[in-house]
């Protein structure tokens, strides 16, 4: 008899986790081991469980489906990734897959879909929305690092200058320098519309 795929779930929307796993649970080839309302549980639990897939939205709470993509991979780990979201911002799908995303679809999908994904990527292989897959290659170039990213959140949620250099442990002297430098890569002109821009095109 066939081993089953087994699965960790990450959604922050309660009642589309449940669903999923209502759904999924169905099938005779998937065994759920796990839920999760946001990234840093959905870690934990794969650290835990080692599960074959992850299957996570790409905008969760404390870690994103992005991010968890790319702690699993700098970790070699045995669990590989689907997203799945309502997002079609090409630069999204880049960076997911640069991060080693095996899948990538979207919510509206049918059922179907997501459960033939998920056999195909527990196959070894990956399983990309095609609607999605041509405007990867029409994307626009993401400019941005790690760095840039994680200031360009913080001026998202509100914070200072000040407190930007504080959390990073720089003089405020480099966090200006380092704005600069992010506003000049977007051609924005100020670090609040480099923020809207780099969301607007999926690079956060």
């Amino acid at each position: 008899m066939r081993q089953k795929l087994r699965l960790v779930l990450a959604e922050d929307q309660v009642m589309l986790l449940d669903a999923f796993a209502t759904l999924l649970s169905l099938e005779p080839d998937f065994e759920i081991v796990g839920k999760a309302g946001n990234g840093r549980k959905a870690l934990e639990l794969v650290q835990a469980h080692r599960p074959d897939i992850l299957l996570t939205d790409i905008e969760m709470p404390e870690l994103g489906g992005i991010e968890l993509a790319e702690t699993l991979q700098a970790a070699k780990a045995h669990t590989v990734v689907v997203i799945i979201t309502t997002f079609t911002r090409a630069g999204y799908m880049k960076r997911a897959l640069n991060a080693g995303v095996r899948g990538y679809l979207l919510k509206d999908a049918p059922f179907s879909q997501l459960s033939g994904a998920l056999r195909q990527v527990g196959r070894g292989g990956r399983a990309i929305d095609p609607t999605l897959a041509q405007q990867v290659w029409n994307a626009t170039h993401d400019p941005l690092n790690s760095r840039d990213r994680a200031i360009l959140r913080l001026v998202e949620s509100g914070r200072s200058g000040e407190e930007i250099a504080t959390i990073f442990h720089l003089s405020p002297g480099t966090v200006r320098n380092c704005f600069s430098d992010i506003i000049q890569k977007i051609g924005a002109r100020n670090r609040v519309e480099a923020s809207r821009i780099a969301r607007q095109n999926g690079w956060l």
